[in-house]
């Protein structure tokens, strides 16, 4: 039997101190932790960071990404988490990422300040589909570049 996939969009507040050091080495720990669950959980997905937030889609069965959103929404590091769709879809968007990241990169912030400047990249202003659609675009375009 085909377990039915679904597909989970949040975003949150970063409450990780803004010290560069500091910061990066939260964000690691946060990606290295969520590759290695999401590979046993059979989660694909990405995180997108940007001007304090954090946005995420997160794939798979649906009691395993509803087990990683409680995860998320119990680390401290995450602040307003906010729900944003959670829907059966029919086929994955990140199939090769365990847990892709962007955002950081000053050629991302540049891919997306038209959304910036629109909803002054406050992720409660866009969409799961625009959260999505914006994470699988990029991800597309890191893998092309790899």
């Amino acid at each position: 039997m085909t377990q039915i996939l679904h597909r989970l969009v949040y975003y949150s507040r970063n409450h990780i101190s803004c010290d560069d050091g500091v910061f990066g080495a939260n964000v690691d720990d946060i990606l290295a932790k969520s590759r290695t669950n999401n590979v046993r959980d059979q989660i694909t997905g990405a995180l997108l960071f940007n001007a304090g937030c954090f946005a995420q889609v997160l794939e798979g069965p649906l009691e395993n990404i509803e087990a990683a959103f409680e995860r998320i929404q119990q680390d401290d590091r995450h602040g307003d988490v906010a729900l944003l769709a959670l829907d059966p879809i029919s086929h994955r968007s990140f199939p090769n990422w365990a847990m892709g990241f962007v955002g950081t990169s000053d050629f991302d912030a540049e891919r997306f300040a038209d959304i910036g400047r629109a909803s002054g990249f406050d992720p409660s202003r866009l969409s799961g589909d625009q959260i999505h659609m914006l994470l699988r675009d990029l991800t597309i375009e890191e893998e092309a570049a790899a």
